[in-house]
């Protein structure tokens, strides 16, 4: 007997709907491309932002890695200062899949990794986070994905079954630890891929190579 359609689809934000990249930033900054990913590998490297995302004060952070490089401190003060320009916008064609399920009445939730003090110039940028029931941010619960705290948080505050739930990231680890806990997962890699993956679950229609086609007028 086949499974029943998920009720629950759960999305990460930062690189499956939201374009966020610190190069888009950094290549501002730069004139040589090397020295700009030697600066975003050696200083304000991803286990830095990741604090952030656990909920660490910018003010804090940035301080911290100054006394580490002050030679650095213009360009480690621009990373909080002008966070918003290292949006870049919607990733292409996975917001059209959100409207799909958006239209369909099953419940969406997000989950994902993003700095409190940084998440509401996302909120006032992108209006399709107003149609997820509830958003669930590091931040604000103290703890990133993939641990499964987080995901626990997310079960509990808004009363999820894994198992009648699709979770959607685009890192491994992360789904690895969604699988674990009972989530049906998808790892993202395009909109294309993901729209078929819906199909497959049963939470959006499928649609035949035929009917793609344009029609003769």
């Amino acid at each position: 007997m086949p499974a029943a359609a998920p009720t629950t689809v759960v999305f990460d934000l930062g690189g499956v709907l939201v374009d966020w990249d610190p190069r888009y930033l950094y290549r501002q900054l730069f004139d040589d491309p090397d020295e700009m990913e030697s600066f975003l590998a050696e200083v304000t490297t991803a286990d830095w932002n990741a604090h952030q995302d656990a909920g660490r004060p910018w003010a804090e952070a940035v301080e911290l890695l100054v006394a580490e490089h002050p030679e650095r401190r213009e360009l480690i003060e621009a990373f909080h200062r002008r966070w918003p320009e290292m949006l870049a916008g919607e990733v292409e064609g996975t917001v059209e899949v959100l409207a799909e399920l958006h239209g369909t009445g099953v419940r969406l939730l997000a989950l994902s990794n993003w700095s409190t003090e940084m998440f509401p110039f996302a909120l006032a940028r992108f209006d399709f986070l107003g149609w997820f029931e509830g958003i669930v941010i590091s931040g604000d619960v103290g703890v990133n994905k993939p641990d499964p705290r987080i995901f626990e948080h997310l079960v509990e505050h808004f009363r999820v079954e894994p198992a009648d739930a699709v979770f959607i990231d685009d890192s491994p680890a992360n789904v690895e630890a969604a699988t674990a806990l009972g989530f049906r997962s998808i790892l993202f890699t395009d909109a294309a891929a993901l729209r078929l993956e819906l199909m497959r679950f049963g939470l959006l229609p499928a649609v035949s190579a035929r009917s793609r086609q344009p029609q003769n007028v």
